[in-house]
């Protein structure tokens, strides 16, 4: 396994991101586009990036023009640096409050297991083998 780095990870998951692996139902109203590529993928996102580091899933909730739009996730590092590969899809004036540290499910999500497996399967054929899900 070759050493690679937090670029080329962000590299491997920007490759990997499509309509496929995209939320359905993050947030009504705007579909997943190749122009705003992270757009429906944080959740799967940080959980790869939970695999690969361990540290905390963090949470927030979504407001756009006041009004609640959904929930956006990221990560919190062991040594406490904050990590969202995704932030950029907020291109609306969306604002992300409450912030909350969560645990992940063990096991299978109840949600989104398949567009998981599937993003992990493509960013591995950019990275080579990840490390098994915390």
């Amino acid at each position: 396994m070759r050493p690679w780095n937090l670029l080329d990870l962000d590299k491997a998951l920007r490759d990997s991101w499509a309509a496929d692996t995209c939320s359905p139902s993050d947030f009504t109203g705007i579909a997943w586009q190749p122009g705003n590529p992270a757009w429906g993928h944080c959740d799967i996102t940080a959980l790869i990036v939970h695999d690969i580091f361990g540290g905390d899933l963090v949470v927030g909730e979504v407001h756009q023009d006041g009004q609640p739009q959904g929930f956006h996730w990221w990560n919190r590092l062991p040594n406490g640096v904050e990590l969202d590969l995704t932030r950029e899809q907020f291109q609306h004036g969306q604002v992300i409050t409450a912030a909350r540290v969560v645990e992940r499910p063990p096991g299978p999500l109840p949600h989104r297991w398949e567009e998981y497996l599937l993003l992990r399967v493509r960013v591995m054929q950019h990275l080579g083998p990840l490390p098994e899900p915390v």
